[in-house]
This record gives C-alpha cells, sequence and structure tokens, in this order.
C-alpha cells in the first residue's frame, strides 16, 4: 500500500471502499478479516481493526457475531454518493471558480467538456 501520509487505518478503509466501488465486494460479501488485513499489508492489527470499524460507523460494513464483518446492503450507493459529492467538492468547484475567472459560463465549460471527450 503507497504510502500518501494518510494514516494507516484510511488507506485500510479506502481500499475496501474501493472494492465495494468497483464491484469486486458486493454487497453481502464477506470483507477479509482484520488479522488478513494486517497479514496483507504488514501492519498492526489493531490498525487493521481501527480502518474496519470506520467503515462499521458509516454503515458500509456490518458485523456478525462470530462470523465477521460483511458489506451491507445500500453500501455501494451510499459511498457512490459520497465519492460523487466528493468530487463535485475538489474537481467541480474549482473548476467552475477558474472558467468564472475567464469570463466563461456552465454552458460554455460544457461545450469545452463535450470537445474534450470527442477528441
Amino acid at each position: 500500500m503507497k504510502d500518501d501520509g494518510r494514516p494507516l487505518f484510511l488507506r485500510i478503509a479506502e481500499q475496501i471502499e474501493g472494492s465495494i466501488v468497483d464491484g469486486s465486494l458486493a454487497e453481502e460479501a464477506q470483507v477479509p478479516s482484520t488479522n488478513e488485513l494486517a497479514a496483507f499489508h504488514r501492519i498492526n492489527p489493531a490498525t487493521a481493526a481501527k480502518g474496519v470499524n470506520q467503515l462499521v460507523a458509516d454503515g458500509v460494513l456490518y458485523k456478525r457475531r462470530g462470523i465477521g464483518m460483511f458489506v451491507a446492503t445500500g453500501a455501494r450507493t451510499l459511498l457512490l454518493e459520497r465519492r460523487r459529492e466528493e468530487f463535485a467538492q475538489e474537481y467541480l468547484a474549482p473548476l467552475l471558480a477558474e472558467a468564472r475567472k475567464l469570463g466563461m459560463d456552465a454552458d460554455q465549460v460544457r461545450k469545452m467538456i463535450d470537445t474534450w471527450e470527442e477528441a
């Protein structure tokens, strides 16, 4: 796992989220145990557990006592909605702010995007 300066537990959580979003972990599928995650990433099991527990708190995973952690029903939709909002904040807001500085309106930006897609 690439060290990008963010805490390991967040990177574990994001990796699991990514697997849910891309479909490799389906709803109601069992996720790897914290011990499996810890062994795979060579990290402390408590760190892996912190990432998994964050996903439980977010409603993405749930625990079946004595069995393990599973992907919650609706988790993919929840994650997609959250990522779309993050995308808008991270990319669209700055894009539109810069467009306004250049005297462009939303229609001009749309046309520019369409032109780039066709190229």
